[in-house]
């Protein structure tokens, strides 16, 4: 068995292996957990849930760019519940929320709760993933985790200070110290392998505890700390805000640390504005970077005086001052000396987009704005069962037609486009299906549209592999010879014909919304499928045909026969024609040769007349022409 014909049979095995694979999974899950055999279905073909909210604030009116900020948290929200096909849109003044299928409390109460911002006072920063501590006695207290920003009084940032005070003790975490009071931890603790760090319980008296003690870190508090986990998206998002008058756990809004904080010291209310822009140092001169400004009411500016007055001494990352904005810390910039005026910036290795979305959240978050539930109804699908048969019936005469038109142009040969097509249709369904269990996709009528507009790209990469072969074998080429030769001309075709569908479905995903992100999607999906089925099964199947008698020998009924290729009439030179039946001087028909090869020939046969006529030109002195003339 020739190499070319081994490694085409280990392709279609390795794609029925792949099938059958993903199948199984399917199947798996199906009977063991709350997978469907069938795709979940957006809110234009299966209905949902539809919350109008009513956003109100203390003082003043919303506008246009408020509404955006708090359909952008929602959504992001809904995101991260993993729930597609969503629809979160304004109707001034209230926002609309669509949620397809049967959305759980859980994500209903995400859409409801309220995005308001917490200024917190940080006692802990670590690791973001769930953490054993382990007691190392001989471990100095360290800085838990370095802050990328600093909170200054003007564009001119200093270092704060990281010096601990003598009384602490220090718990390593993963590598990363952890200070805690000695009121709850002896100066010299026993080392006890993977022991949590749980401090003693400590009530602290409401009003009176300093915001910044470790008191504050109770036995609840420690133990959320060490089990949160950072790298899951419902934590990065939407989570509860905490009793304000007592210490809270929460991620950082990108899962890169996790803080334990002490109670609100300030609110949204005590924030003017936030804005951004390039960050200037001491002398006026641009830094080529970017700074967050903010600007504080007279009361909030009161307070923050007095907290960084306090904090601004202490070890990091107690130095710090964590901003939480929809149950994630958004920043925890260090201070490092007392700001008055009711003016800071916030200073760090930001970019102009970073900047400006720090600055958007801070003023979103300083409204506060608060969503009042107006109405929520279920809602039926605005096109239903019966725009997608439609759509599953136009995809089906689609497909017909193609096979049809293969069947008429290549006979046998139409049976691979059939059966390719075929494939990647059995590969779309079931990854679309497992897509829909594992990530929450939902097929949208405009992801349909999607599935359809597949089906000419895939045939259209058959057409481009079959009418190569067919050119080749015009050439005079055998079949074997002309599906190799073909397969590397074609292929490149085919790639660059994909990667150009791969980059307009990439382009409308990113940029678009709604129904058209559906269609880039399923578009993308199915051009990576047709990839696949190229080479593991189209490439293969005409490689095992080609050594079988029946289109090896140009049958007529393969597609591939001489006369539907055009064979039948060739070029002979000297501008006449002449067909695949005409004989040359040696009796042998000049079917299958080119022209240069039918001159060799006929140079080849004349060869033996020109010898002939020599010898008796040679024997008598009388030359061929004159022993004829007589």
């Amino acid at each position: 068995m020739s190499t070319v014909k081994k490694s085409a049979r280990k392709a279609l095995i390795w794609l029925g292996a792949i099938v059958v694979a993903m199948y199984a999974l399917l199947a798996v899950e199906a009977f063991s957990s709350s997978a469907s055999w069938t795709p979940g279905l957006a809110l234009d073909l299966a209905g949902g849930r539809q919350i109008i909210l009513t956003p109100t604030v203390d003082q003043g009116e919303i506008d246009e760019g408020d509404l955006e900020q708090a359909v952008e948290i929602i959504r992001r929200r809904i995101d991260a519940k993993g729930v597609a096909e969503s629809e979160v849109s304004t109707q001034y003044p209230n926002i609309v929320v669509s949620l397809p299928g049967n959305p759980d409390a859980a994500t209903v109460d995400l859409v409801r709760q309220s995005a308001q911002l917490q200024f917190r006072p940080v006692l802990v920063q670590g690791n973001p993933a769930p953490l054993t501590a382990t007691v190392d006695p001989s471990a100095s207290p360290s800085a838990s985790a370095d802050s990328a920003d600093v909170l200054s009084p003007s564009a001119a940032a200093t270092e704060p200070s990281a010096s601990p005070s003598a009384s602490e003790a220090s718990y390593r975490l993963f590598g990363e110290a952890v200070s805690t009071a000695s009121a709850t931890v002896s100066p010299e603790p026993t080392p006890t392998p993977n022991a949590t760090a749980v401090p003693a319980a400590v009530d602290p008296v409401i009003g009176e505890t300093d915001p910044s003690s470790f008191d504050w870190i109770t036995a609840d508090i420690s133990r959320e700390f060490s089990n949160l986990d950072c790298s899951d998206p419902a934590n990065l998002a939407g989570r509860a805000l905490g009793d304000p008058e007592t210490g809270h756990v929460a991620c950082g809004q990108f899962g890169q640390s996790k803080y334990v904080m002490g109670p609100v010291e300030m609110g949204g209310t005590d924030l003017a504005t936030a804005t951004s822009g390039p960050e200037l140092s001491q002398t006026g001169t641009l830094t080529g970077r970017y700074e967050v400004r903010l600007d504080f009411t007279s009361t909030g500016a009161a307070k923050f005086a007095d907290i960084t007055k306090r904090i601004k001494d202490l070890e990091s990352p107690r130095s710090q001052f964590a901003m939480v904005l929809d149950g994630a810390v958004i920043s925890a910039p260090a201070v490092s000396t007392t700001i008055t005026g009711g003016e800071a910036q916030i200073t760090g290795n930001f970019t102009q987009d970073e900047a400006e979305q720090l600055a958007n959240q801070l003023k979103f978050g300083a409204l506060p704005l608060t969503l009042t539930v107006q109405s929520e109804d279920q809602i039926s699908a605005t096109l239903g069962a019966q725009q997608l048969r439609n759509g599953l019936i136009a995809g089906a005469i689609g497909m017909v037609l193609v096979f049809i038109y293969s069947l008429i142009q290549y006979r046998a040969l139409g049976l691979v486009t059939v059966g390719s097509l075929i494939i990647a249709g059995v590969l779309s369904y079931v990854v679309i299906t497992l897509l829909s269990w594992g990530i929450g996709y939902r097929l949208s009528l405009a992801g349909v549209a999607g599935l359809i507009v597949a089906i000419g790209i895939t045939a259209d990469s058959f057409i481009v592999y079959f009418e190569r072969v067919r050119d080749e074998l015009r050439e005079g080429r055998s079949l074997q010879s002309a599906i190799d030769h073909a397969w590397v001309r074609a292929r490149r075709t085919i790639l660059a014909s994909d990667a150009i569908s791969l980059l307009a479905a990439v382009v409308l995903y990113t940029l678009a919304v709604g129904g058209v992100r559906g269609f880039a999607f399923t578009l993308g999906l199915t051009t990576l499928v047709d990839i696949l089925v190229v080479f593991m099964f189209t490439h293969p199947v005409l490689v095992l045909l080609g050594r079988t008698t029946f289109f090896s020998t140009g049958h007529k009924y393969s597609g591939l026969d001489p006369q539907q290729l055009g064979r039948g009439r060739r070029y002979k030179g000297r501008g006449s024609m002449g067909t695949t039946t005409d004989v040359s001087d040696t009796g042998q028909t000049n079917d299958g040769l080119t022209l240069a090869e039918r001159k060799a020939l006929q140079r080849k046969a004349a060869l033996p007349v020109a010898v002939d006529a020599t010898k008796l030109s040679d024997g008598d002195g009388r030359s061929a022409s004159a022993e004829g003339e007589k």
